[in-house]
């Protein structure tokens, strides 16, 4: 008999993977600019290779991971995340440019990334698990565990060993994806459809349903990353916070309230109403903005800041759930192209923040209120996709 828990684990090694490779890195900004004499700048554009990586790969998947296999893949998706991260270490030092060197590793461990993204869900989905949509919300919830963990312990280590010790933690956080290959390489894995039976980029795109899903998963990588980018900063400049704090009473709780939430639709989601559930997560989330943005008082404003991490955090495992409920043979297409929508979710929403902020005099309040347009489309949104889908039984 196949043993599927052991699949599942590895998926959520998989997402803790995917955070400590999104996650660790910007903590090194400062000293990337310190040690190695790297602009600003060119700094900034770590995060951009970062992203667009991953919206290369997930295109690529869209189009031939059913022809290549679900273990191939992923099993290269810990090879290059455990790589890169390895090259971080090293690859600065060899190369005669250290932010070659950098960009890099970040291309190869975001290539990883980009695998685990598309396709942890659909391999979770395809094992015979009683409720999916529970279970896929609690799949998710590790990446948000994986990102405290990694915020908390490279805070410790550096607060131990000093931050001239990164090497060391980098080498260290490598052996999860490394240790994890393994689990792919041997845990069952099936495949959703087989290769040529699935619907088929052509006509997801035309299904009006699908298009709708598209834009939720654009607001829903938008909400939660425009808060998620900006929560760090919002700490500091409302309460007057070091960095250190800063960071643990923004992004670090903005992280923990997001696994609560998803945690608790692991355990009780086959006693609530999905499409519900999202669209009260959506109200919440508008008010959170609203109370982030408007608020005087700086810590309501941080209190609306943290409780919105528990309301985006069903919105994009929530929106894989329906649309994998609504296009049962989607495919690998589907993940990959739900993947690559929040992901340009997770790209615009943050730049549009800072760009009104800095028309405002670097006023985040200013750019957050622009932000309230995310959460309010995304309910708009699935009210249209219930209607077409009753509509279509």
């Amino acid at each position: 008999m196949k043993n599927y828990r052991r699949t599942k684990i590895a998926c959520y090694l998989g997402f803790i993977t995917q955070a400590i490779a999104a996650n660790f890195t910007p903590l090194l900004f400062l000293k990337f600019h310190a040690d190695y004499n790297i602009s600003l700048g060119k700094i900034a554009l770590i995060s951009t290779f970062f992203f667009f990586t991953q919206l290369l790969v997930d295109l690529f998947c869209a189009k031939f991971v059913d022809r290549i296999g679900y273990r191939k893949c992923i099993v290269a998706s810990e090879i290059c995340s455990a790589a890169g991260l390895i090259g971080l270490a090293f690859l600065p030092e060899i190369f005669p440019s250290p932010f070659v060197g950098i960009i890099t590793s970040v291309i190869v461990y975001a290539i990883g990334c980009g695998l685990i993204e598309v396709l942890c869900s659909p391999i979770v989905e395809a094992c015979p698990f009683e409720n999916k949509e529970a279970t896929m919300s609690l799949l998710h919830s590790f990446y948000c565990w994986g990102s405290v963990g990694t915020i908390l312990l490279s805070t410790l280590f550096f607060m131990i060993f000093g931050i001239d010790s990164w090497k060391y933690l980098a080498v260290i956080f490598a052996m999860v994806p490394a240790l994890n290959t393994y689990n792919f390489l041997t845990c069952p894995i099936e495949m959703l459809v087989e290769d040529g039976e699935g619907i088929g980029i052509r006509r997801l795109v035309a299904n009006p349903m699908f298009l709708i899903a598209i834009i939720l998963m654009v607001c829903s990588g938008a909400s939660e990353l425009s808060m998620a980018q900006w929560a760090s900063a919002y700490a500091e400049s409302a309460l007057g916070f070091t960095k250190t704090v800063g960071d643990i009473a923004g992004p670090c709780l903005f992280a923990v309230m997001m696994g609560i939430s998803r945690i608790i639709f692991g355990k009780f989601g086959d006693k609530l109403d999905l499409r519900k559930f999202m669209i009260g997560s959506g109200v919440l989330c508008f008010f959170c903005y609203m109370m982030a943005s408007f608020s005087n008082s700086p810590l309501v404003g941080l209190i609306g800041c943290v409780v919105c991490g528990f309301s985006v955090g069903l919105m994009w495992p929530g929106t894989i759930s329906i649309s994998s409920k609504a296009f049962p043979t989607g495919g690998t297409a589907m993940f990959a192209l739900l993947a690559m929508a929040g992901d340009l979710g997770g790209g615009i929403g943050p730049a549009i923040v800072g760009r009104v902020a800095d028309l405002f005099g670097g006023s985040i309040n200013m750019g957050l209120r622009v932000g309230l347009i995310f959460p309010f489309t995304l309910c708009v949104m699935l009210i249209l996709f219930i209607v077409l889908s009753k509509k279509e039984r």
